[in-house]
């Protein structure tokens, strides 16, 4: 998926190879590993979708930087490709390096009208989910209860 093939190489792979070594050192077999390997890389996706998303919903006192900020540095985040395919002419001021002196906030405006964030929102769940599955290879127990919460916790972040 190419909105996730950036993603993958940051947050998602820290995570991911996290999981799997805790899963490693614990001594449980192959198959477990390699459940909480896919448990860390979907969490961090989701994660990393949901930054994507606050750059467009939090206030820059939220987020400790500019809202917009990865749009105005060109960035293509899950919420700008979902809308560069609604809204063609949103390339142009990314490409234009946003050298209009209103575009940025016109982008961004973009972004929520086009339903960038929506489908943003649905890609972050759908990827908490398949997080969640992952864990179906754990016996139900407090520490299973706490990586579901986990997920849980990132996806209440844009409710």
């Amino acid at each position: 998926m190419i909105i996730c093939s950036r993603a993958i190489y940051k947050t998602a792979s820290l995570i991911a190879a996290s999981t799997r070594s805790a899963a490693t050192f614990s001594g449980v077999g192959t198959t477990i590993c390699e459940q909480m390997y896919e448990y860390g890389r979907n969490l961090g996706l989701s994660f990393q979708v949901v930054d994507d998303i606050l750059d467009f919903t939090q206030s820059a006192e939220q987020l400790g930087k500019p809202a917009g900020s990865d749009l105005s540095k060109g960035n293509l985040t899950a919420p700008v490709i979902f809308a560069l395919q609604e809204e063609p002419r949103l390339r142009e001021m990314i490409d234009s390096e946003f050298s209009e002196p209103s575009s940025l906030g016109t982008a961004m405006e973009l972004v929520h009208r086009s339903g960038g964030i929506r489908r943003a929102q649905e890609l972050a769940k759908e990827k908490g989910d398949l997080a969640i599955q992952s864990l179906q290879c754990l016996p139900r127990s407090e520490f299973r209860s706490i990586l579901e919460r986990v997920v849980q916790y990132n996806l209440q972040r844009i409710e």
